[in-house]
């Protein structure tokens, strides 16, 4: 008699046009073989039930899906996991995986990204390991290391710092922690923020940012019209550069 096999845990990268006016192609910003594996998936953690199921739809597009879209499992994360996030280790996912302990494979998926970077999920990671299940990490893009790249910045040594404070005075004070931070160690300081707050947190950063520090933006990553910007604060208010408050964008500052 043979022991049970169980299932396993795919992280599955979505597109990074969430939210966006306009999308990509799925065949040119997601590799094949990861639309194959997602294709196959019956069981799915996710944000949201509706953007998995249109995200699905486009899979289904390109390689058919196992089922009907409205037969898939499709399992949320609480609330209070989407607002509070479950990187603490305060959220116990080890329910959301029992088809995985009876032998199904499931997928982890987020709104942009890769799950459980600058998003929900790594709760789900570890209860796949607590549960000695197999978590595979599928290719696809993040848009944090996407910006990093695009920055000219230090990429060996470099921190991601969730989102800053939308008050002015906190923001001011956290925004000179991280240049500190930054000019001290070379160590380069990413952070986002929720579109609508684009123009705002830049124009924060313009007048509470060193002269000599360098700022860099990238908005749109994998669209046609993505727009990377990378230059020294005294440079950036000569050229006058601006951000859509309707477009995803990474900061990063550093020397």
């Amino acid at each position: 008699m043979t022991a049970k096999q169980t299932g396993t845990v795919y992280l599955v990268p979505a597109p990074l046009d969430f939210g966006c006016a306009t999308t990509a192609p799925l065949t040119d910003v997601m590799p094949d073989g990861t639309l194959r594996v997602a294709a196959t998936l019956r069981h799915w953690v996710c944000e949201s039930a509706k953007t998995t199921r249109s995200y699905l739809k486009r899979i289904g597009e390109i390689h058919p899906l196992p089922c009907a879209l409205q037969e898939l499992h499709l399992q949320e994360l609480p609330r209070e996991v989407h607002k509070k996030g479950d990187h603490q280790g305060s959220f116990d996912a080890r329910h959301l995986l029992q088809p995985a302990l009876e032998g199904a494979d499931i997928g982890l998926v987020s709104e942009a990204g890769m799950p459980a970077i600058a998003d929900p999920g790594s709760s789900v990671v570890r209860a796949a390991h607590e549960l000695g299940l197999t978590v595979v990490p599928l290719v696809g893009p993040v848009s944090l290391l996407l910006a990093l790249a695009a920055s000219g910045l230090n990429g060996q040594n470099f921190a991601f710092v969730g989102y800053v404070p939308s008050t002015p005075a906190e923001r001011i004070k956290r925004l000179q922690e991280l240049e500190s931070l930054a000019l001290k160690t070379g160590q380069t300081q990413l952070f986002i923020e929720t579109p609508y707050r684009n123009t705002a947190l830049l124009q924060a950063l313009l007048q509470t940012l060193q002269h000599n520090t360098r700022l860099a933006t990238s908005s749109g990553l994998t669209l046609a019209g993505a727009r990377c910007h990378s230059d020294l604060v005294k440079h950036w208010k000569h050229k006058a550069w601006s951000l859509d408050n309707a477009v995803p964008t990474v900061f990063a500052i550093g020397r």
